[in-house]
């Protein structure tokens, strides 16, 4: 019954009006969402905001109020097998290999992927008869993930699934999801990394304060919200944004410390380098950027990620 109403409504998950309260803190305040199946669904916002929450919500793992289906059931109805959880927080026992580690999760399931295979997956094939205490900060993380694919789920829940993984790394686990979500598995992910989210996401959602304060596409939500591509400039010592503005006549924000220069075209960096030279202000170094979820991010939350966030074009002109 229900295998037939996911696949007859498409939505893998669900959540509609939920709310939490933790004593006098609210921590959802009316969230509602629908996640296809085989969907990258993005969940981003600052500490805080509700995404763990949301996440246990979903996975039936703290109670709330609204209605959450998950594969067409109430959580805790759905059968554990067609469910995976990486939570944020994960501490393995020191002494168990990384084979020993995803063996014992698969040892959970009637049936489960075999377990060299998804060290393979998780790029431990060569390290999985280290001891979990032994294995770097990344290699645990990766382990850490392992366990949470070897059951084969359905609907896959991560929460900062690449934190302390290297570059290299981080673009195996990528392509993983892309293969997982290609092959129909429906991932909910949460990160602090825009560039990742921006990556993978089918659609992305913004939670402040508890409340969904935007839900879309990557490209529709930096279309809304990010802005024009714009140049940052740190300014020298003693130079604020008056004489800036001045000097380009223009408007210029502030930020950080660091000031923007909106609507400017890679084209015309030379140019506006080229005035504010001319016109003796000292500049330190410059950033042009293009709108990217980042931007998104900072405008509708306030708070920023990466200091600049863009492509760096020069150093101190």
């Amino acid at each position: 019954m229900a295998e037939a109403e996911e696949a007859t409504d498409g939505a893998a998950l669900v959540a509609d009006d939920v709310r939490k309260r933790y004593g006098d803190v609210v921590a959802l305040d009316g969230v509602s969402l629908s996640i296809r199946k085989g969907e990258v669904f993005g969940l981003v916002g600052p500490n805080g905001a509700g995404k763990t929450t949301l996440v246990r919500a979903l996975t039936g793992t703290t109670g709330c109020d609204g209605d959450v289906r998950v594969l067409g059931a109430a959580p805790e109805a759905v059968a554990s097998h067609r469910v995976g959880l990486l939570p944020q927080s994960f501490h393995p026992a020191d002494r168990l290999t990384a084979r020993e580690l995803i063996a014992y999760y698969a040892g959970l399931y009637d049936e489960a992927r075999d377990v060299d295979a998804v060290l393979a997956d998780v790029g431990l094939a060569d390290d999985a008869d280290t001891w979990y205490e032994n294995l770097s900060g990344g290699q645990r993380r990766r382990a850490c993930v392992g366990t949470a694919l070897v059951n084969d789920p359905d609907a896959l829940f991560l929460d900062e699934p690449t934190t302390g993984i290297d570059p290299a790394g981080r673009r195996a686990l990528w392509s993983l999801i892309d293969d997982l979500a290609a092959g129909g598995t429906t991932v909910l992910l949460t990160s602090h990394s825009m560039t990742e989210v921006e990556r993978l996401a089918d659609r992305v959602g913004l939670l402040r304060a508890g409340s969904l304060v935007a839900v879309g596409t990557p490209g529709s939500l930096i279309a809304e919200h990010a802005g024009d591509s714009h140049l940052i400039v740190d300014p020298g010592r003693g130079v604020g944004r008056a004489t800036v503005a001045d000097a380009l006549d223009r408007p210029v924000e502030e930020r950080d410390g660091r000031l923007v220069v909106r609507d400017v075209a890679l084209a015309d960096v030379g140019r506006v380098v080229g005035d504010l030279e001319a016109a003796g202000v000292d500049v330190e170094s410059f950033t042009w950027a293009e709108p990217n979820l980042e931007e998104v991010y900072l405008r509708l939350t306030g708070e920023s990620i990466d200091a600049g966030g863009g492509r760096t074009t020069g150093g101190r002109p």
